[in-house]
């Protein structure tokens, strides 16, 4: 092993790239969506393709296997294995060119396959093929899968569309393949090359007519769109050089080949134009399965665009998740499953006249009891809740998970029903309630069984529900991977889907391309057992870890970790909305996914022998740039909480190591900023000198180009000479006057007391607590804990029904709704504390729907305005009650900044070691939104945070939307 160091470490210097053998990055790279692990030998970020040649040259000399990866969300284990993984979704990520008038489009292979499509968008064209991680999934990883979803039933599978590979051979060669003639397959026949002996191999093994009806016979059906199997050979007879109409093409072999007989490095597609604009969904409500089932055929004899179905299992998983339970709301009654059918024509009516004839399609079958039309806006909500599906699978409490084994099944439409009619008695026999889920109009369903895969029990069952359905699967010539790809779970059974004969041929064809099995060994051919290397070990003896913070509601932090299936969600890039990740949207690093956070925690609780689990720098690291943002809590389909992780990291990791004295100060900050707003003025002006702000700079490792925040007179010290009485009030509130607000933002709070006393509400201030929160963003959980319990307490006999809790800034008075929930003692004080706790924008906006808050009481004037959300507001509040109270007056032009976190995050973008990654993160969304507005438009930020990062990053200072409010109050 030293050897191999030595080799990597050489390897490493020669590399323009990135090479990685440390045992943080090994962790990471162990797992992908599925629910294999295997420790790689070493983790390479290649910049260029002499890189890769260098990777290849290394392998084979050393016989170590190349692992291609792009963004690691494959279910079937087709990113796991003990060599080298080559990850190319860092820098292999450009769209190289572009022929509008032939349709085309060349990429390298970490392209994002939405951030392809927004890019033809303009060119009115668009590539097809879409699976539920689109905004995150790679043009390399669908090549390598053969990935197709929802739209295949117009457009086809990626294989479809691939017209060119540029690959590099197991020898180091540069081959493209694409369409040749017959004549110009005779001249590759000559090449005394490796490309040239692959060909003879191919030609050699497929020309027989003996062979070709083998085959025939024994692949899945052709008119089963969906199908992977072993490799593609069906698809090569196809070609006219045996007697087929399709030019010879080797990219229909490489196209699901998973990696195994070559790498990559440059793919060209053939494109399509977009659909027709207009869109309209059914989506048929079903009172059971296979009444939903056998609707599909009917459905199918209109054209369209999507037919997908979601089971009650799904469904309900949604009702616990706080993004899709908006989008969930087009649910009547309670479904066991609904088929969302979608058309799309060029024009409004054109689209109505064809639902009207779908609807009457499926009444005339009997079979639904709703038939729910969506437009707009809500097609994409449903959408978004059908692609959160499998993610959400993760969200279940407890061992038992749903088990990606048998979810990627295809069988002719025809078949569909009698097919899972004998799938039900299969798994009525395992006593399993499987879940149903996906493309039925494809005659493919995802169906799960719900296994605990920690147990040696449920691991037989694995392997025998899964080998009673490939049975099943053959008994009806079906394909046993639909689109997920043969990978690790299904690699085995190639050989019973195809026989042993076509079986032995694909060997031979993966020796010519490969012959010292360099290429991801150990998946198509000679596949690893599928129970084998399993993400946790059998019945072992479960750590019993002990934590500060309470995560009993997902039965321990362990479990907690364990959320993470590996989707991927965390890596979708700020284009396409939402928070998470923010830092890896940043550096594009996989150490700073959420995904990574959640699995270096498992992994080093899991396995650790030392008595304090959590006492690795590791651990530390790749917790290193997590801003909190809270982000993951809300749109991960799996809900990990990583803010609450990394808290309760910090807690038990500084009980070993101790506390740095700039963690200490800034867990303590309240404290002196209070003290600094007792003189304000001569505070501000000693912290401009050169001496004092030098002596903070290299005391508390701040950023010489970060501003510091300017300390304000002290609200409590005024208000206790101050009062604001309204002697027939609407409603009475506590106000809680953050230390945030106290010290640092006088005239916001001032601006409240004013917006509300104008308004006719009595406002009790509540200014002597603190919310706890700079002690929880640096683990000092015993200080947080004791803040939340007085707290708790004080309010325990102020809040009623009567008297609710409001708050200014989103990070204090949201701790009430979040953390205290896991530290205090008094949880059903707590619990109901939180339920009377609301964020300052919230409960104007209750107040305006009960009709005490009026447009009227505000000026006419026109003014615009532009509002960026604090993290936690997105998380565990909502934007549009921002949106809501910025439109009280009734000529502001008000829009939402599509904006993710701002980079800040409390004492976070003051770090010297993360300025660059704060500001990078700014750069993302919000700084070029703010610059582009005109100097008149008002810039709206609720969070304290989000306001310092926005001027130091675009000199425009914003407003929060209480004083906007308070501005344009009558």
């Amino acid at each position: 092993m030293n050897k191999l160091k030595q080799n990597l470490t050489k390897l490493k210097s020669e590399l323009e790239g990135e090479l990685y053998f440390d045992d943080l990055l090994l962790t990471l790279y162990a797992t992908d969506a599925s629910v294999y692990r295997m420790l790689p030998t070493a983790v390479a970020l290649p910049k260029t393709t002499a890189d890769i040649k260098k990777l290849i040259a290394f392998a084979k000399a050393h016989k170590i296997g190349l692992i291609p990866r792009t963004a690691g969300t494959s279910l079937a284990g087709q990113v796991v294995g003990k060599g080298i993984v080559v990850d190319v979704s860092k820098y292999f990520t450009k769209i190289i060119s572009i022929n509008k008038i032939e349709k085309t489009v060349t990429v390298q292979p970490g392209v994002v396959r939405d951030q392809l499509n927004n890019y033809l968008e303009p060119y009115g064209l668009f590539f097809g093929p879409n699976t539920s991680t689109s905004n995150r999934c790679m043009i390399g990883g669908m090549v390598g899968n053969n990935s197709s979803g929802t739209t295949s039933i117009q457009y086809g599978v990626t294989r479809d569309k691939v017209l060119s590979l540029k690959t590099l051979l197991s020898d180091g060669s540069e081959v493209e393949f694409s369409d040749v003639s017959k004549s110009e397959f005779k001249n590759k026949l000559n090449l005394n090359t490796l490309e040239g002996d692959i060909y003879r191999a191919v030609y050699k093994e497929l020309k027989p007519e003996d062979v070709q009806n083998r085959i025939k016979d024994n692949f899945p059906k052709p008119q089963i769109h969906r199908r992977n199997t072993g490799y593609a050979i069906d698809e090569l007879i196809n070609a006219e050089l045996f007697e087929g109409e399709q030019p010879f093409n080797m990219c229909k072999l490489l196209s699901g080949s998973e990696g195994t007989l070559a790498f990559t490095t440059q793919i060209t597609l053939q494109l399509d134009e977009l659909p027709p604009t207009e869109s309209i969904m059914v989506a048929a409500h079903f009172s059971t399965i296979n009444s939903c089932l056998d609707a599909v055929a009917a459905t199918m004899n209109h054209n369209l665009y999507t037919c997908e179905m979601l089971d009650k299992t799904i469904l309900d998983l949604t009702k616990h998740n706080k993004v899709q339970q908006t989008n969930r709301q087009f649910i009547k009654g309670d479904p066991e499953a609904i088929l969302m059918c979608e058309i799309r024509a060029n024009t409004i009516n054109e689209a109505k006249k064809e639902v009207e004839a779908l609807i009457k399609t499926i009444e005339l079958t009997g079979l639904s009891y709703a038939n729910v039309i969506l437009m707009d806006n809500a097609i994409d909500k449903a959408n978004e809740l059908r692609k959160a599906g499998l993610g959400l699978l993760g969200n279940m409490v407890g061992d038992k998970k749903s088990a990606a084994c048998i979810e990627d099944t295809a069988v002719a439409l025809p078949d569909l029903a009698n097919y899972i009619s004998e799938f039900t008695q299969i798994m009525n026999g395992y006593k399993q309630k499987a879940i149903y889920y996906a493309h039925a109009g494809a005659g493919e369903l995802h169906l799960r069984p719900i296994l605990n895969l920690k147990q040696s029990s449920d691991v037989k069952l694995f392997r025998s529900i899964t080998t009673d359905v490939a049975k099943l699967v053959k008994k009806y010539q079906g394909s046993m991977s639909g689109e997920h790809g043969d990978g690790i779970v299904r690699g085995e059974f190639i050989p019973l889907m195809i026989g042993e004969e076509n079986y032995q041929l694909l060997k031979r064809i993966k020796s010519a391309f490969d012959v010292d099995n360099i290429f991801n060994p150990g998946k198509i051919v000679d596949a690893f057992p599928m129970d084998k290397n399993l993400r946790y070990e059998t019945d072992r003896d479960e750590p019993q870890i002990e934590t500060f913070l309470d995560f009993s509601n997902s039965q321990g932090i362990l479990r907690e970790a364990e959320k993470c299936n590996g989707s991927g969600d965390c890596r979708k890039l700020p284009e396409f909305g939402g928070v998470m990740c923010p830092s890896y949207r940043a550096t594009r690093n996989e150490k700073d996914t959420t995904r990574a956070r959640a699995n270096a925690l498992r992994e080093y609780l899991t396995t650790s022998e030392k008595q304090n689990k959590f006492n690795h720098q590791e651990l530390k690291d790749v917790f290193s740039l997590c801003l909190s943002c809270k982000a993951c809590a809300s749109e991960c389909p799996s809900s990990v909480d990583v803010a609450s992780l990394k808290a309760e990291f910090l807690y038990q990791y500084q009980k070993e190591n101790g506390v740095s004295f700039k963690d200490k100060f800034y867990a303590n900050a309240t404290k002196y900023n209070k003290m600094a707003s007792r003189f304000p003025d001569l505070a501000n002006t000693l912290f401009k000198t050169k001496f004092v702000r030098g002596f903070m700079n290299a005391s508390l490792d701040l950023h010489p180009k970060r501003s510091l925040p300017l300390f304000s007179k002290s609200f409590s010290k005024w208000a206790k000479k101050k009062s604001f009485l309204v002697r027939n009030p609407i409603k009475e509130v506590y106000l809680f006057v953050d230390e945030f607000s106290n010290s640092l933002e006088f005239d916001i709070v001032l601006d409240l007391k004013v917006l509300l006393f104008g308004l006719g509400y009595n406002v009790i201030d509540i200014s002597h607590l603190e919310s706890g929160r700079s002690f929880l963003s640096k683990g000092f959980l015993e200080e947080a804990k004791a803040i939340a319990d007085k707290n708790i307490s004080f309010f325990k006999n102020c809040i009623n029904d009567d008297f609710c809790l409001i708050g200014i800034e989103p990070s204090a008075i949201l701790t009430f709704k979040d953390e205290y929930l896991k530290l205090a003692d008094d949880k059903e004080t707590a619990q109901f504390v939180a339920s009377k706790t609301f964020l300052i924008e919230e409960f104007i906006q209750k107040e305006i729907e009960s009709g005490f808050i009026t447009s009227s009481r505000f000026t006419k004037e026109s003014k615009t305005v532009k509002f960026h959300g604090h993290c936690y507001q997105k998380a565990l509040a909502n934007q549009k009650s921002s949106f809501d109270i910025l439109n009280l007056p009734e000529n502001y032009k008000v829009t939402i900044i599509p904006s993710g976190c701002c980079g800040m995050a409390g004492s976070f973008g003051y770090e010297k070691d993360n300025y660059e990654v704060s500001m990078q993160i700014g750069e993302q969304t919000l700084f070029p939104a703010v610059r582009k507005a005109s100097n008149d438009t008002i810039i709206a930020a609720n969070g304290t945070s989000c306001r310092h990062q926005i001027k130091d990053g675009t000199g425009r200072v914003a407003k929060h939307p209480v004083s906007i409010l308070r501005e344009a109050l009558l």
